[in-house]
Formats: C-alpha cells, structure tokens, sequence
C-alpha cells in the first residue's frame, strides 16, 4: 500500500516514517512539511493512504481533506483530542491518532485500514442496493422513529429540511419543527432513501428537494442558509435537473 506523510514538524514525520517502515509493509512514497505541496503531488499522483496531522501553517487538515479529488484512505495525527468527532464525520478518516503515538496504538491503526477490505463488502452491497430502484423501493420507508428522552417521535422523511451535526447531537430540521438527538450524522445518512440526501458539508445533510436557490457555497433551504464545501459543490450540481 501506497501512503505519504503530511506534517509540518520534521521530527513527527520521522517517527511516523519509522512506525511505517518497521511495523509494516507500507511504502512511504513521499513526505511534506506543507499540505499545498501534497496537494500538487496528489494532483500527478495516487496513494493509498495519507498520515495527516490536522494543525498546519495555511491550510489545516480538514481544508485539505475537503480539497481532494479522490477517495483517499487517511488517518489523522494530532496533539488535540478535541477534533475527534468531527473527523470521524469524513467517510475516508480510519483513525485518529493522539500525539505521541505508541507503537501499541499504531499497531490498532494499521489493523483497521488492513480490515477495510472486509468492510468494503458490506459497502459494495450498499451501492449495489442504491443503483437498483426495485431493491430501493423495497428497502426504505417514508416515516421512521426517533428516540428523544423517553419519547419515540415519528418523523415524515418528506418532511425534513436538513440534518446538522454539532458535537455528539444532530438536529434534524422539519418544516414544522427541529429535533435534537444524540447520533452521529455517518450513522444516520447509511439509513436514508438514496438520492433524497445529500452531505452538503462535514456537518450537514440536507433534503435536495427542498432546496429553493443556490448562491455559490451555499444553498437556501426553507429560511436557512446551509453551507456547502467546494468539494462537494460540483456533485450536488450533477444531482439537480437543469434545463
């Protein structure tokens, strides 16, 4: 397997190089101190894998994620244990890894990105069910229940605007009300009707048919505005029926 390092500290680079090297049978095709460089590299070339630390001069790690133009494996490097949450929100972060990093640690690491391929059955099955309408139709429903404190709270699928992601919680917002429940929104969009969502942004998910205009980064969903990340602009466009 293919991988590059992206670090601004020439010591971090060098201890995840020999984790890599000593404890696996990955190769290390290139290294950088700056995550524009490896973008440009990334441009030329494809990896497997990416080490990336998340705080760096410029262009932190998330802006990056959000910046490439291919599904990368990648796992995030950091001295913060605060960022968490919201990298487990990207579909190609495998593992976070909290400075300084163990060799028991790393060791976990690596076992998770070797049983991808596992898992990837189970994903290839879920494609395969969203590209055949007849298994769609067979599989979703138009309403689905919710647990808020002790109450099951039936939600229309027709009805919800957006799904928005802060912290543990997400709220789902309705036409006619909002809803907060403690969910992650990865969970949650493996169990919508494909083709009616769409991931907007890290932190949101939003009901395509409601969407009323769309100004540059953003789209306006009933009264509110909701972000929209460069890289996931130009697949929302490839969704919409233009004349």
């Amino acid at each position: 397997m293919k991988c590059i390092i992206i670090d601004d500290e020439i010591m971090a680079r060098a201890i995840i190089r020999e984790l890599i090297t000593s404890r696996t049978e990955h190769v290390v095709e290139a290294e950088f101190d700056s995550a524009i460089e490896a973008i440009k590299y990334l441009n030329k070339k494809k990896v497997d894998l990416i080490f990336l630390d998340i705080h760096m001069p410029d262009f932190n790690g998330f802006d990056f994620i959000d910046s490439l133009k291919h599904n990368v494996k990648i796992v995030l490097i950091t001295s913060d244990k605060e960022f968490a949450i919201t990298a487990f929100e990207y579909d190609n972060v495998v593992d976070y890894l909290v400075k300084p990093i163990s060799e028991e640690r790393f060791d976990k690491a690596i076992k998770k990105i070797n049983n991808i391929n596992i898992d990837n059955i189970n994903t290839t099955n879920l494609i395969t069910k969203r590209n055949n309408p007849e298994k769609i139709s067979q599989d979703l429903e138009s309403s689905f229940y919710i647990n808020i404190g002790k109450r099951l709270i039936k939600i229309d699928t027709n009805s919800i605007l957006y799904f928005q992601a802060k912290g543990d919680y997400v709220t789902i917002k309705t036409e006619s009300n909002n809803y907060v429940m403690h969910n992650t929104l990865k969970k949650i969009e493996n169990k919508l009707p494909a083709g009616m969502f769409f991931k907007s942004h890290r932190s949101y998910l939003i009901n395509t048919k409601k969407i009323i205009d769309i100004e540059e980064n953003t789209v306006l969903i009933g009264k509110d505005v909701v972000p929209v990340s460069r890289r996931n602009r130009p697949q929302l466009m490839k969704s919409l029926k233009l004349l």
